[in-house]
């Protein structure tokens, strides 16, 4: 009868202490932050430089998923010359390449402070012109501090042209 006593008390002192140090982290926040790209692909020959804003909502699914919604606006600065479109130079004042995207998004946390994932949609064509197209946005963050994160990403908007970036952003949790 001892013996039995002894093996339920360690099996409730084991079951115990893993519970507490299996405590749920809960990361569901409203993010909101700035981000700053340089254009490559299709979109470099008229840009040079793409600013935006970030908004999102994530829910912890478990300790290391969180699944949301994410949504911003991008702004491409086009460049106001001379423009080669193959054997055609072309000269004018064109408009920025605006985007707002809508898309799903899902994080996998391998530690607490270092997160990886990536935002699936579409980016509405806000510009004349522009008609949108699908939107990918895989990246890499770090928390600098319990409330801000550093990320870096690439988007790539699979429009009438090939609208690609790498993109280095800061997020602020509420």
């Amino acid at each position: 009868m001892k013996k039995k006593t002894f093996v339920l008390v360690i099996i409730a002192l084991v079951t115990v202490s893993f519970s507490s140090v299996a405590q749920r982290v809960d990361r569901t926040n409203f993010k909101a932050g700035i981000h700053a790209g340089v254009p490559f692909g299709d979109i470099s020959d008229f840009s040079n430089f793409e600013i935006g804003l970030d908004l999102g909502y994530h829910w912890g699914v478990s300790e290391l998923i969180d699944a949301g919604i994410s949504t911003g606006f991008m702004n491409a600065f086009i460049n106001n010359d001379t423009v080669d479109l193959g054997p055609v130079e072309v000269e004018g004042d064109f408009p920025n390449i605006q985007y707002i995207p809508v898309a799903g998004a899902f994080r996998i946390y391998p530690t607490y402070d270092f997160k990886l994932g990536a935002d699936i949609g579409y980016a509405v064509g806000v510009n004349e012109g522009n008609t949108g197209g699908l939107y990918i946005r895989p990246m890499v963050g770090v928390n600098i501090s319990s409330n801000t994160e550093l990320n870096i990403s690439y988007v790539k908007i699979s429009d009438d042209y090939d609208f690609s970036m790498v993109a280095l952003g800061i997020l602020f949790l509420f």
